[in-house]
């Protein structure tokens, strides 16, 4: 019974052993990479302190526009941003300032300020409605700002303060 002795590259059994670790370690340093290059996932653009474990930001232009009652409505379509008021005063002459950040990817970021023309504020600049926005309106000197979303395929948003419950 002398039989020939197995290639250890023919044994099912060495597969398993050699093979699920090293495809583990391949599928590791590639998931690193992928993480490395997609850059931060943190959607907050506003400067941020770190107080004792807690962040903190300046919420006082989001009073301040809470205050005087301010609201818009943007609308984004046919290459051309568009923003409206809905309520409160705002200054008709004065330019606003429009920041479009998608949830992932800050490098995508689009910053536009708007001319008055008409009944509100417009620039023409085509947006790609194949992903979310998450969209801040601010005056020219950041004395108040609005906050809204932009959802997928749609074409318009309410903006509004971040305090006040009513979002």
């Amino acid at each position: 019974m002398n039989e020939n002795p197995k290639s250890l590259w023919r044994i099912p059994v060495f597969w398993l052993v050699v093979g699920l670790p090293l495809l583990s370690i391949v599928a590791g340093v590639g998931l690193v990479i992928v993480a490395v290059r997609s850059g931060g996932a943190d959607v907050v653009s506003d400067p941020v302190q770190r107080v004792s474990q807690i962040q903190t930001t300046d919420l006082g232009p989001d009073e301040a526009a809470k205050k005087l009652g301010l609201s818009a409505v943007l609308r984004v379509e046919d290459g051309v941003v568009e923003v409206l008021p809905a309520t409160g005063r705002f200054a008709p002459s004065a330019s606003l300032q429009l920041v479009l950040e998608p949830p992932t990817r800050q490098s995508d970021d689009l910053r536009l300020e708007l001319v008055p023309q008409g009944p509100g504020w417009r620039i023409e600049k085509a947006v790609d409605a194949e992903h979310d926005w998450v969209v801040q309106l601010r005056d020219a000197e950041g004395h108040w700002r609005l906050h809204g979303r932009l959802p997928k395929q749609q074409h318009a948003a309410r903006l509004s303060p971040s305090l006040g419950g009513d979002r």
